[in-house]
């Protein structure tokens, strides 16, 4: 079965996906943002999802730095390795994509990398607003720049407006 619910935030509204054990998308609400099918429940208790709501209520307050739910990304092998390793970027630190290329073994994949983590399917909690430009500015960002800068100004993050 898949659930989905929304949930309000400081960046606006957030949809949650869930396969029911475990937090399978988190989207910003942007043109294009995957929906849901008729064959879904809206359902916020479900176990995935409560746990995303209270940790991301927790994130916006300032009382949580770091996420602790059962995740399922599904893409690429390559994909999901630039995702595990935007996990591992700390709380408040920014990487280039450079750095993020570096880090999984591949330093001239750097256009690949910004592929990969533009095809995020959790925001925030997978932490794709972390990775800058290698001259420190805001890149492109899915959901949107203005978000991405709430985001690593919330964060206490450097970086060239």
């Amino acid at each position: 079965m898949n659930y989905y619910a929304f949930t309000d935030s400081p960046i606006g509204p957030l949809l949650l996906h869930s396969d029911g054990s475990t937090l399978t998308g988190l989207y910003m609400n942007t043109p294009g943002r995957p929906t849901h099918g008729e064959d879904w429940t809206e359902n916020e208790r479900v176990e995935p999802v409560r746990a995303a709501i209270k940790q991301l209520r927790e994130y916006f307050s300032g009382s949580r730095r770091e996420f602790d739910l059962p995740l399922r990304m599904q893409g690429t092998a390559f994909q999901e390795r630039v995702w595990r390793a935007l996990g591992k970027i700390p709380f408040g630190e920014t990487w280039s994509y450079g750095k993020l290329a570096q880090r999984i073994g591949n330093p001239n994949a750097s256009r690949a990398v910004g592929l990969a983590n533009g095809a995020n399917p959790i925001s925030i909690v997978v932490p794709c607003h972390r990775v800058i430009g290698a001259n420190g500015t805001l890149t492109g960002y899915g959901g949107g720049l203005n978000r991405k800068r709430w985001l690593l100004t919330h964060e206490g993050c450097s970086f060239k407006s």
